[in-house]
């Protein structure tokens, strides 16, 4: 029985490529995974977060709220100064 060139090619192909090309397939598929984990994480991460303008309003009312209470204390001890 001789070997031949075409059951060497054989060989090669068997013992090297294909767990190369499992290796490449393998690898794609878990980088499609990542990707997608990736993405979820970035879609969950802005719902946790309060946008710009939400936080810019909502400090507005705090402000407002402070100086109202700022005007009733000086008005507490203008009263308090006054007797």
């Amino acid at each position: 029985m001789e070997i031949s060139s075409y059951i060497v090619w054989n060989v090669v192909l068997t013992l090297v490529v294909g767990p190369v090309l499992y290796a490449i397939r393998s690898n794609t598929l878990e980088l499609k995974r990542l990707d997608i984990l990736i993405n979820k994480t970035r879609e969950e991460m802005a719902k946790d977060y309060v946008s710009r303008d939400t936080f810019e309003y909502d400090m507005a009312k705090v402000i407002k709220a402070l100086e109202k209470l700022e005007v009733k204390i000086d008005r507490l001890f203008q009263q308090e100064s006054n007797k």
